[in-house]
């Protein structure tokens, strides 16, 4: 039996335009993966891609507790975390990505900000998944009446607890797969909450109570684990980018041991 594989959708390796990002949750992870994408789009632009233009949700605000575990600074305190990243990476990189300084829910999108190109959740909460798959499920509802020049291809989701963690990437709807005699090729990814949604509902003991400290963080969620798995993400979406298909949509991971398992397409 032939491997399987997933190709990149072509929307994502010759748009006429930036490709848009929805970046959800600027905390121990997003605000890790913001900065990987910031390279990634840099990388992109000299290779002749147009890039990525990013928007970054969250409602939260820079507490004590995040200092040091989460890439954020003294002087950034009580400031919106989405605002303070955004304006870092656009005075660094010189890009012109945007802040939504709220959370991404059925309540605040509307018709014309659903979706983006590539969404990309970093959310504490099972809860949050959910709504994320049921707005992008109404998105694809939506496309059987019109087009938008920024419909969701995929979907890749982030999540973690103290020293494990994993990524999984799904597509939204099936994407049209090139033939293929040397592989299997695979049109739909499924959602991590179509998945694994009964492990995420027995998992709802998720503690997201705010920490008073960063040494009650770090009882919570070790030092490393957030900025790695952003790392082993962003190289997954740069594979899609530089190689076109990908043998793998995630991986988990276990700190403890140093053990990483990838989950074939």
């Amino acid at each position: 039996m032939n491997q399987r594989i997933h190709y990149t959708d072509k929307s994502f390796l010759n748009p006429q335009n930036p490709l848009t990002v929805y970046l959800i949750g600027a905390g121990g992870t997003g605000s890790q993966v913001i900065t990987g994408l910031a390279r990634m789009n840099h990388a992109l632009i000299e290779l002749g891609h147009p890039g990525l233009h990013v928007t970054l949700w969250d409602d939260d605000v820079v507490s004590e507790a995040n200092l040091g575990r989460q890439l954020f600074a003294e002087a950034e305190l009580g400031h919106n975390k989405a605002t303070v990243l955004i304006n870092r990476v656009n005075r660094f990189f010189g890009t012109n990505w945007k802040a939504k300084p709220m959370r991404y829910t059925k309540q605040t999108v509307t018709k014309d900000n659903r979706e983006a190109s590539l969404m990309i959740s970093c959310v504490d909460s099972v809860a949050a998944r959910f709504e994320i798959a049921d707005i992008l499920k109404v998105c694809l509802k939506a496309r059987e009446r019109n087009f938008s020049r920024s419909q969701a291809s995929y979907w890749m989701d982030f999540g973690n607890a103290k020293n494990s963690g994993q990524l999984i990437l799904a597509t939204v709807g099936p994407l049209k797969q090139p033939t293929s005699e040397q592989f299997a090729t695979v049109t739909e990814l499924p959602f991590i909450t179509d998945e694994f949604g009964g492990v995420l509902a027995s998992s709802e003991a998720d503690d997201d109570t705010p920490s008073c400290s960063v040494a009650e963080a770090l009882r919570k969620q070790d030092l490393f684990i957030n900025s790695t798995i952003a790392q082993m993400g962003c190289k997954l979406l740069w594979t899609l980018f530089r190689e076109g298909r990908t043998h793998n949509r995630g991986f988990f991971l276990n700190l403890s041991d140093f053990r990483a398992n990838p989950i074939k397409v």
